[in-house]
C-alpha cells in the first residue's frame, strides 16, 4: 500500500510534460465543449422563437372577427412555419376555441382544428387541460393555440432530437368568441 501511494506522489509531482500530447488530449475535448454550448444556446434560442411566434397566433386569431375556415387555418400554419424558419412539413398547429361552464366547474370545445400531424381537441381532452387554462367567468370563452415544431440538433454532441410545443390562450378582442365556418 505505501509502495501504491509513493507512486501517485510521484506521479502528482511530476511536471514534465509533452505539450504536443497535452494538446492531442485537450482539443478535441474543447471542440466538442464549444460544439455543445452552441448546440444548447441555440435550443434555448429556438423555443424562444417558437414561443413568439405562438403568441403572434394566439394575437392573430384574437383579433377576427370573422369566421374561420381551412384556408385561414392553412395560412396560419405558413405563417408559423416562416416566423419558425421551419419547413410547413416540420410544423403542426391546433386552435381551439373554448368555453367555460361555471355551474358545472367544467371547460367545453365550441370548435378545435388542427394542421400538420396533430388532430383536433375532443370535448374530453378539453376538459382535462383544465389545469393549464386559466380562470374564467360563466361563459366566457378563450383561443387556445398550440403550436408543435420539430427541432433537430445542429450537432451531435449529446442533444437529442425534440418536438417543441407551446400552449398559449387568449381572450377574443372584438367578438364575444371567434367562429369557424362548416363550409
Amino acid at each position: 500500500m505505501k509502495r501504491l501511494i509513493n507512486n501517485l506522489r510521484v506521479f502528482r509531482d511530476e511536471d514534465q510534460g509533452s505539450i504536443a500530447i497535452e494538446t492531442v488530449i485537450l482539443i478535441p475535448l474543447l471542440f466538442w465543449a464549444y460544439l455543445s454550448m452552441f448546440a444548447i444556446f441555440d435550443s434555448y434560442r429556438q423555443h424562444s422563437i417558437n414561443q413568439k411566434a405562438a403568441y403572434t397566433l394566439g394575437d392573430i386569431i384574437s383579433r377576427e372577427t370573422t369566421p374561420l375556415d381551412n384556408s385561414y387555418l392553412d395560412g396560419t400554419q405558413k405563417i408559423f412555419a416562416y416566423l419558425t424558419n421551419n419547413a410547413t412539413s416540420n410544423v403542426a398547429i391546433r386552435v381551439t376555441s373554448v368555453k367555460y361552464d361555471a355551474v358545472n366547474d367544467v371547460y367545453k370545445r365550441d370548435w378545435s382544428r388542427a394542421r400538420g400531424w396533430k388532430k383536433g381537441l375532443s370535448h374530453n381532452e378539453v376538459n382535462s387541460l383544465k389545469h393549464l387554462l386559466p380562470v374564467l367567468p360563466h361563459n366566457e370563452r378563450v383561443m387556445v393555440v398550440e403550436t408543435f415544431a420539430k427541432y433537430d440538433a445542429p450537432f451531435e454532441t449529446g442533444l437529442k432530437d425534440r418536438e417543441i410545443e407551446n400552449f398559449v390562450f387568449t381572450r377574443p378582442r372584438y367578438a364575444p368568441r371567434v367562429l369557424w365556418t362548416n363550409d
